[in-house]
């Protein structure tokens, strides 16, 4: 309806009047589920990455806790044992489903509502008459710039969401009075911005004081003498644990029950997800769609599995796209020299080109690229996969980045396919070899 709108009325007058359609979505949204938000404990998470990691490990523990939750991600949504796939291609999605789900979990009697927010939705008042208990920072790097105008901008859109955190405006579920709480990555140079906009608790959490161990299975975090065990892979994966870590512990949760759930959890659906091939070489699908978070995964999987041994006949294997649309444009060819830095193998290819020519986002990732590496361009993204599979010997490690478990690739004038990298990796290895994978 939005983009209909946008067609048929003037830009000025549309700019004009933009924020007060949003506005008006977001209370009729909430009065149309009766201010469900006001009667469950809910938690908002928000940064650059991480932030369905952290809401899906939080989720987890609770539910290891025996608590009642719902959730609200760019991976599913959940209202107590009911799951449905994020099919929105939207992270946080409209005022509506949000304040649906919301009620939802309400009548089920859940207890907590764990929501990643994101500066888009915030941007379009989505996160309004949600009353948040919990706010949460993971860290903020330069994207959606042009989206916002300016990294600035970026960044007060996030913030708005610990302005929402004021403990005069305390609620009371089951007779309790609910403490407004603010969870800040110290380790993140913007830290103190995020702190000083709320008076709520404020907890920070830092890996700089802690015992942490990366290994190529998972890693291990030792926190008041209790070591933390999780199969997930990479640093940034423990920045995730540790602020679920910290935020279930304020919600007290025993740390016993914190350190099984942990141990419990094999993945998080497109975040560094390993699929079998049973070919003696492995294959990594993830979500990396930011220089930063592009460069985390690299680098581990360089250091920790590709050259853990020194063995210089392996190799890193890349297929990477960008999303079009006109989306952050100066970050393609910094995801063309990362690759680079990296991978021995570079393959380009399509990812999500909206209304842009998806060669021309190739050609910008590709002129980033080190002159001693030559690129494959290759426009289909399926045929992309499958060259990176076929190039792959023993030992070798393919990694698949930009869209993770989406569900959809996005195409120009507002149409969509189906798609998931991780069905489309099974399904070109059965094609390949005979052998059933996982």
């Amino acid at each position: 309806m939005l983009n209909t709108l946008r067609k048929i009325i003037p830009s000025s007058i549309f700019t004009f009047f933009q924020p007060y359609y949003h506005k008006f979505l977001a209370l009729l949204g909430a009065l149309l589920y009766r201010f469900p938000s006001r009667q469950i404990i809910v938690i908002g998470v928000t940064g650059t990455k991480g932030k369905s990691t952290v809401v899906e490990l939080v989720s987890k523990i609770l539910r290891e806790a025996g608590c009642k939750i719902g959730s609200s991600s760019s991976v599913q949504f959940r209202v107590g044992e009911q799951i449905w796939p994020n099919t929105f291609k939207m992270t946080m999605p409209g005022r509506f489903i949000i304040q649906r789900y919301l009620r939802m979990a309400v009548d089920d009697g859940c207890k907590y509502f764990i929501m990643e927010v994101t500066s888009e939705g915030i941007k379009q008042y989505r996160h309004w008459f949600v009353d948040f208990d919990v706010a949460v920072f993971t860290n903020i790097h330069p994207e959606h710039i042009e989206a916002h105008g300016s990294f600035e901008n970026y960044k007060k859109a996030k913030g708005e969401l610990f302005k929402t955190l004021d403990k005069s405006r305390q609620k009371s579920i089951d007779g309790k009075i609910i403490d407004k709480i603010a969870f800040v990555n110290s380790d993140d140079q913007e830290s103190t911005y995020f702190l000083s906009l709320t008076n709520a608790e404020k907890i920070t959490y830092s890996l700089q004081k802690l015992e942490y161990t990366l290994l190529k299975n998972g890693s291990t975090l030792t926190i008041n003498n209790v070591q933390f065990t999780t199969c997930l892979l990479g640093k940034f994966n423990i920045y995730n644990a540790l602020a679920s870590i910290k935020i279930c512990s304020a919600l007290r949760v025993d740390l016993s029950v914190i350190k099984q759930a942990l141990e419990r959890i094999t993945l998080i659906p497109g975040r560094m997800e390993e699929i079998s091939s049973n070919q003696g070489f492995k294959i990594f699908v993830d979500y990396a769609h930011t220089p930063d978070s592009l460069e985390a995964v690299y680098e581990f999987l360089s250091k920790h599995i590709v050259n853990k041994d020194n063995d210089q006949s392996k190799k890193l294997i890349c297929v990477l796209g960008a999303t079009g649309g006109g989306r952050d444009k100066q970050k393609r060819a910094t995801f063309g020299a990362i690759a680079s830095k990296y991978c021995n193998e570079i393959i380009i290819t399509n990812e999500d080109p909206y209304d842009e020519d998806p060669n021309t986002i190739m050609t910008d990732v590709a002129s980033g690229v080190n002159k001693e590496i030559i690129p494959k361009l290759i426009l289909d993204r399926r045929e992309a996969i499958a060259l990176a599979l076929s190039l792959a010997k023993n030992n070798d490690v393919v990694i698949i980045t930009g869209k993770g478990c989406e569900p959809w690739m996005m195409l120009e004038d507002g149409k969509k396919i189906s798609w998931d990298d991780r069905q489309i990796v099974r399904e070109e290895l059965l094609k390949k070899y005979s052998n059933p994978t996982s």
